[in-house]
């Protein structure tokens, strides 16, 4: 061997040796994760190094870390509301819900709220354009994928009127997730028109990318904040229901609910953050500016709390409101997701729904536009089954809505998914609920979907051939690795 061949080869087994080292010395990782990277870098010399680099740690960068929590720091407090009931406690399981909510984005529960539940993607579009063109004062606007189509188009169009009117609007996309409305005709028709725009966490130059920030963490949340104290939470994209990106697997089949009062002020946190974060514009003044709710509309109305979860919120965040929600179910459980690849916690608890005596349901798409996410999901059908858990694979287009219900009073709405990359990578908002009408309403959605599911049953997974389950198998053992 050469010098030159010896040196190379040392420098290779320190960087190995190095990484080896930070696997083990990182935070929250847990043992199964270690096991796999340290796998993953001796065993692949140069491919391994690589992919722990670029992919090896959930990390926005210093300098973005640093004026977010310079950003968080200058929050005003929100305003107290005045004291008003629901009537009716909470018994202790449920408010324990709302205090997990609490401890991840800081929000406290509040009433005197309102929410309906939308039609249909048309329908949200729609309600969002009217709402839009009746905004006097200021419309936020944050998508993860907002594409340059027949919905796109009537978004921009209203947000482009709003802005000649003389309101302020601010629309935030993520960079990865709308490339195509950000390279379109339809941006720079909007920033003519005097929007704001920005998009979210900028990739730049992908081979730099690593040195400020892991490239694949997305911006996931769908906000819309219109005049304070109007609001959209849910799954939908701003784009046609037949996605046209990815036409096959259409339509795309999302539930969104349109809220009003003081809840929508949490959100409104959630868009400013990520606002100032991507821009560096100044929206303390706005928020602590923000007019009161009308005198009564506090009291009574539906119990609401906001939730933002992401790589730089509290570890494990999300999937701990998960796991607390499916232990809090009594009588019935049932979870809508595109995706569903949990940690072992998440599977656990599901389990132990069903094991328990509570009814408890899974709906997914029958086919997903992710075989990764699907052969993954997959996997756990066989210990879902045999604990008790139905499970419905949808089959009218691809499932995208997220919900969650709970015995018939507690719900969960929004943007994240039960798979790693919403509980490490994305940034997500959700609204957990206490209300019997909305959790009805999401149940009857939850219900529309089942007429267009078959049942999985434990014959047809245990005939499946052996190439299959290992495909499934071999596949959910990256998990670890995100």
């Amino acid at each position: 061997m050469s010098t030159y061949s010896a040196v190379i080869l040392l420098l290779h087994l320190s960087l190995q040796l190095l990484l080896v080292v930070r696997v083990l010395l990182r935070p929250y990782r847990d043992p199964a994760a270690r096991i796999a990277w340290i796998v993953v870098v001796l065993a692949m010399p140069v491919i391994g190094i690589l992919a722990y680099l670029l992919l090896g740690e959930v990390s926005i960068g210093k300098r973005r870390m640093a004026r977010l929590a310079r950003i968080q720091q200058q929050l005003p407090a929100l305003p107290a509301l005045p004291a008003g009931g629901s009537g009716q406690a909470l018994p202790d399981h449920q408010a324990a819900l709302f205090r997990v909510g609490q401890s991840i984005s800081g929000f406290a529960a509040c009433q005197g709220n309102q929410a309906q539940l939308l039609a249909d993607s048309n329908h949200t579009i729609a309600s969002m354009v009217a709402d839009i063109d009746a905004a006097q004062q200021h419309v936020h606007l944050l998508f993860y994928i907002w594409l340059p189509d027949h919905n796109g188009s009537r978004m921009a169009q209203a947000v482009i009127r709003a802005a000649q009117r003389g309101v302020t609007c601010r629309v935030l996309v993520d960079d990865v997730g709308s490339r195509d409305l950000l390279h379109s005709p339809l941006w720079r028709q909007m920033q003519a028109a005097g929007v704001k725009l920005a998009a979210a966490l900028p990739v730049g130059n992908p081979l730099l990318r690593p040195f400020s920030g892991r490239i694949d963490l997305r911006n996931h949340r769908k906000i819309v904040v219109i005049d304070h104290y109007t609001g959209y939470c849910g799954s939908q994209n701003c784009a046609d229901p037949e996605f046209r990106i990815k036409p096959r697997f259409a339509p795309w089949v999302d539930a969104v609910i349109r809220i009003g009062g003081p809840v929508v002020q949490q959100t409104q946190r959630l868009f400013a953050t990520d606002w100032m974060l991507a821009t560096g514009e100044n929206l303390i003044p706005l928020l602590a500016s923000t007019p009161p709710p009308a005198e009564g509309s506090t009291r009574g109305g539906i119990l609401a709390q906001a939730i933002g979860t992401g790589p730089t919120a509290r570890h494990s965040a999300m999937p701990e409101l998960f796991v607390v929600l499916m232990y809090s179910a009594r009588h019935t459980l049932t979870i809508t997701t595109p995706y569903y690849v949990p940690d072992e916690a998440l599977q656990s608890a599901l389990c132990a729904a069903a094991q328990r005596g509570v009814a408890t349901t899974l709906q997914l798409p029958a086919r997903n536009d992710s075989l990764v996410v699907s052969a993954a999901s997959r996997s756990y059908y066989a210990e879902l089954l045999a604990a008790g858990v139905v499970i419905a694979e949808y089959h009218g287009g691809l499932l995208h809505s997220k919900l969650l219900t709970v015995d018939e009073e507690v719900c969960l709405i929004g943007s994240a998914n039960l798979d790693r990359r919403s509980f490490e990578l994305n940034y997500e908002n959700n609204l957990l609920c206490h209300d019997r009408e909305l959790t009805a309403a999401l149940r009857q959605r939850q219900q529309q979907y089942l007429q267009h599911c078959s049942l999985v049953g434990a014959d047809s997974v245990a005939a499946w051939p052996l190439w299959r389950r290992l495909w499934n198998n071999a596949v959910a053992m990256l998990g670890p690795l995100l």
